[in-house]
């Protein structure tokens, strides 16, 4: 049995893990909400996901963590990356370039759904984790990963794809059940 999810893989699709989307139009193993996973609990060793949870509702955030933190083992590791609102600032304070993250803060807004209604520090991000119940929260680093060949938004550097001296916008954060 595979033991990996990845929720939201977008163009990133994870072999040997279970790749699960809301849309269609994305190649995914499963469709559904990342809000109710058809899964039973404690299914998985690993959960990751990347530039999801800021695509929620403030107010779901909890849940979605709560329930995330349910379809893992004890032991278990969710591993999320969303856009840093320190990085976004400071890299604002050094450009005045509000185009430049506007991405970062707002979303994409190609379709719908393709809004961010959430920001997050390592301090209230951490503190949701702890919230639903997960312990040692640390942050990871995407070249120490089995996913690093996959350049997806934990990868988020400014200026774009400058990983050598850019800023890494994304906040990547690990948490044990």
């Amino acid at each position: 049995m595979i033991e990996k999810l990845h929720i939201g893989p977008g163009k990133c699709f994870l072999s040997g893990w279970i790749n699960i989307d809301v849309f269609s139009f994305v190649t995914a193993d499963v469709y559904s909400s990342a809000l109710s996973l058809p899964y039973p609990p404690e299914s998985f060793s690993l959960i990751y996901a990347s530039h999801i949870t800021e695509h929620l509702n403030r107010h779901m955030t909890l849940s979605a963590l709560g329930h995330w933190r349910s379809l893992l083992k004890p032991g278990g590791k969710l591993r999320l990356a969303v856009p840093s609102f320190e990085a976004i600032c400071k890299r604002y304070g050094e450009t005045g370039d509000i185009n430049e993250v506007m991405g970062l803060l707002y979303g994409g807004q190609k379709f719908i759904l393709d809004v961010h209604y959430s920001a997050f520090d390592k301090k209230s991000l951490t503190l949701m984790l702890e919230k639903v119940g997960f312990k040692e929260v640390h942050e990871w680093d995407w070249r120490d990963t089995e996913h690093s060949q996959f350049d997806d938004y934990s990868q988020a550097y400014l200026p774009h794809l400058n990983k050598d001296t850019g800023r890494l916008m994304s906040l990547n954060l690990e948490a044990i059940k």
